[in-house]
């Protein structure tokens, strides 16, 4: 089931994109947009009180309803017949919201970390990624409410760097992403499709998929991940009690993650779930699972190899993929 569940997941994806091409490419240069597939639907609730009918003539069943899931409630995308809805960050295994993990196997987990720390969420002997988590305190609870702020992407000797800029007042036509590779920054071109390439390792590409604040990041044969800064909304803060302030508007990260080549050794908060041998013990029966053990996944800065169960630099192999050209 859950295998059924990721590839319908990946074929969102591909429908997704091509959407958000669609929609933004209007006015702007590059190559001819593709049209969403008829049977895929994207809704704003949040916006217009939308749901959309789904209704196939051929099976002479009564037309069923979509609205899009508590998690999401702004946006979705809608799979007709049957009004199959998806979170728009819940594509490829991944993490959105106050991190709220999607793993390999397809289930979904939380795991909350700790505000201004760094954990590795993927960690295989020639990649290694880690998050950095914001966050806000509730006085009335035991733990922070956080959210990924920034990834810091370790791979041969190359450091890649990708960030939500803190925003006071949230405006969507700004561009809230910063990145650097090796400590220079990344100049992404303007405008949907806007493609940054490497020159020193061509495979790779940093692509916008929309005008502002959302990117595609690709390391040809090892990962592709699909990033998108967002706020923290005074609809999101009343709803869960967040607490945000006028100050600050928790700026971070929805993220969808596709490796190539990890092997059977990866571990990490989201790696472990890719493992041959991985067993979800996670109480599954619960309404969203939680997974503790956050000292075992601990990181001294953003780009540090130093968790416990870190695999980084095992051995070579990496630096193969970094030469080859797109």
């Amino acid at each position: 089931m859950a295998s059924q569940q990721l590839v319908v997941a990946l074929a969102a994806l591909v429908a997704l994109c091509a959407f958000a091409a669609a929609a933004d490419a209007a006015g702007a240069k590059g190559p001819p947009a593709t049209t969403l597939p008829p049977n895929r639907r994207v809704i704003h609730p949040g916006k217009r009180n939308q749901v959309l009918t789904c209704d196939n003539p051929k099976d002479h069943t009564k037309p069923c309803n979509a609205t899009c899931p508590n998690e999401c409630p702004d946006e979705c995308l809608v799979f007709c017949p049957g009004c199959h809805t998806f979170c728009m960050c819940e594509f490829y295994p991944g993490a959105c919201g106050d991190p709220r993990f999607v793993g390999a196997d397809g289930n979904k987990f939380y795991f909350h970390g700790k505000k201004d720390e760094d954990f590795c969420i993927v960690s295989d002997v020639d990649l290694h990624i880690n998050a950095h988590f914001i966050g806000k305190r509730n006085p009335a609870m035991s733990r922070d409410f956080t959210w990924i702020q920034a990834l810091g992407i370790r791979f041969a000797d190359h450091q890649l760097y990708m960030g939500a800029q803190k925003t006071i007042k949230w405006d969507n036509s700004i561009d809230r992403l910063e990145m650097t590779f090796d400590g220079i920054p990344v100049e992404i071109p303007a405008g949907i499709n806007g493609q940054w390439q490497s020159t020193e390792v061509p495979a790779l590409t940093v692509t916008r998929t929309s005008t502002t604040n959302g990117v595609r990041v690709q390391l040809k044969g090892v990962f592709d991940i699909m990033a998108k800064v967002v706020p923290i909304t005074e609809k999101d803060s009343q709803i869960h009690n967040y607490g945000v302030t006028e100050d600050d508007s928790l700026a971070h990260f929805d993220l969808g993650f596709k490796f190539h080549d990890l092997t059977d050794d990866v571990h990490g908060v989201l790696g472990q779930t890719y493992r041959t041998d991985y067993v979800n013990k996670l109480n599954v029966s619960a309404k969203m699972p939680l997974m503790g053990g956050a000292p075992t996944y601990v990181s001294s800065d953003i780009f540090a190899t130093d968790c416990k169960v870190a695999r980084f630099g095992r051995r070579p192999g990496i630096s193969m993929v970094t030469s080859q050209a797109n």
